[in-house]
């Protein structure tokens, strides 16, 4: 490889890690016209296109970076993503398959904790393109998945519960605040927002609760000491 090259690999890489994509892509395919066989540089511009939403471009670049290194957990993880989105069930089922007992990748570990947790952030990142779209039901889809994933990661559960309040669905984002503090007391987004739920399903005495339990971990809290003055002057309009 060419110094140039070189050079453009180590800004690409640089730009991508920085989620700078529009930045890393014209880079990264710069590299890959002088060297094809970087089965990372693949697996990038595959993320890059999956979190555009051109799933057909990043099923090829994760399946190309797989064909290079088929030890490479992370691309058979991406691609496995990416085949599910695409509707492609069963090939999904069968990667993930061969991804958990290390049939098909020598050196995998399968869905470790980390696999998770990967996989349930490039869902939630999905599941935002989707909401900046405008598609709040596709982006619901997503986060239910990363949910799935990780039930254990309160932002997640917590950016799932305020979609379903937008949607109307109060008892079912409720659910999901309710999961947040239930594992994570200390977790103030959540509880606040579930006493905002509680509020609107109408239980204004378990959201003041809600909100003052907030004070409780936070006392600074602007938001929950607007809400409960607002509750004091005006007890039957908050938002």
């Amino acid at each position: 490889m060419d110094e140039p090259t070189k050079q453009r690999l180590l800004l690409g890489r640089e730009h991508y890690g920085r989620r700078e994509f529009d930045e890393a892509e014209p880079l990264l395919r710069e590299v890959l016209r002088v060297e094809d066989r970087l089965a990372d540089v693949h697996n990038m511009l595959g993320v890059i296109g999956h979190n555009r939403g051109n799933l057909v471009q990043a099923a090829y670049h994760f399946e190309r970076a797989l064909a290079l290194n088929p030890g490479y957990t992370e691309a058979g993880l991406n691609l496995a993503v990416t085949y599910n989105d695409q509707g492609k069930y069963e090939a999904a089922r069968e990667l993930y398959a061969r991804l958990g007992d290390g049939a098909a990748l020598p050196g995998s570990t399968g869905l470790d904790p980390f696999a998770r947790g990967k996989i349930a952030n490039m869902h939630g990142d999905v599941a935002q393109a989707y909401a900046d779209a405008g598609l709040p039901v596709e982006a619901i889809v997503e986060l239910r998945k990363a949910v799935a994933l990780c039930p254990e990661f309160p932002d997640l559960r917590t950016r799932l519960g305020n979609l379903l309040h937008e949607a109307h669905d109060l008892d079912a984002a409720r659910a999901q605040y309710e999961a947040v503090v239930t594992a994570r007391p200390e977790y103030v987004p959540a509880r606040l927002q579930l006493g905002v739920t509680l509020f609107a399903i109408g239980n204004v005495g378990a959201a003041e609760i809600a909100w003052k339990q907030v004070l409780d971990v936070d006392p600074d809290n602007v938001r929950a000491r607007m809400y409960l003055r607002a509750l004091d002057s005006q007890r039957s309009v908050l938002l």
